[in-house]
């Protein structure tokens, strides 16, 4: 069997298990299995929305800041999101899968960051600190929270006041959740809508805590 017909048929094969995983995770909600961290780990050439470049644009980061990659899989936004806040600034990578931030790390050290540390953790546990983050990024992660409004809620006492919560959703990702729905979530604990990128199956949305830095 010649080379070409062996890369074919490993090709059909990882695409049969991923599209597996994809209708298994609509019924119930699954992160994207570590082996399976390809299918995450590159920019959708479908929509800019979901680009790594363009949602750490978006964010309007500056030298110094604090950010969390919240549900960061495999690093994909962590290493553009520290370049972006540079040596002083601080990023906090947290997974629920230790084998993702594994890989994410090897991605850090791989740039020559040393900027960003780890966190093994499911959001809405209470481990953030209150008040700490400038800006949070959440990347096709909501979904595949169990109890949502426990994760919102953490997410928004660990960002300081008028920090944002960037929320990325796109309507390939088999957690896809519409705008309405996250909308309607994040106001109802206190989050205000401050900007929006995109269209209805592929946004950024922009959510600000209240408050003044001033």
């Amino acid at each position: 069997m010649s080379a070409w017909i062996l890369l074919l048929l490993a090709v059909v094969a990882l695409g049969v298990v991923a599209l597996v995983w994809r209708m298994s995770s609509r019924r119930t909600s699954l992160p994207c299995p570590v082996w399976l961290r390809w299918l995450v780990e590159l920019d959708n050439p479908f929509t800019k929305v979901n680009r790594a470049k363009y949602i750490v644009d978006s964010l309007g980061l500056a030298p110094g800041m604090t950010v969390l990659d919240a549900g960061c899989g495999p690093g994909r936004v962590t290493v553009p999101l520290a370049r972006a806040v540079g040596d002083e600034g601080r990023v906090v990578a947290l997974d629920v899968q230790a084998g993702m931030l594994a890989r994410a790390r090897a991605k850090v050290d791989a740039a020559g960051l040393a900027n960003v540390t780890f966190l093994e953790a499911r959001l809405g546990e209470g481990k953030l600190p209150r008040e700490h983050f400038d800006r949070i990024v959440l990347v096709t992660v909501l979904g595949e929270i169990p109890d949502q409004g426990a994760a919102l809620v953490e997410l928004r006492d660990a960002l300081v006041p008028a920090g944002v919560l960037a929320i990325v959703e796109v309507i390939f990702d088999p957690h896809f959740q519409r705008r309405t729905t996250v909308t309607k979530l994040a106001t109802s604990i206190g989050l205000r809508e401050r900007a929006f990128f995109g269209h209805r199956l592929a946004y950024v949305l922009h959510m600000e805590k209240p408050g003044s830095t001033g």
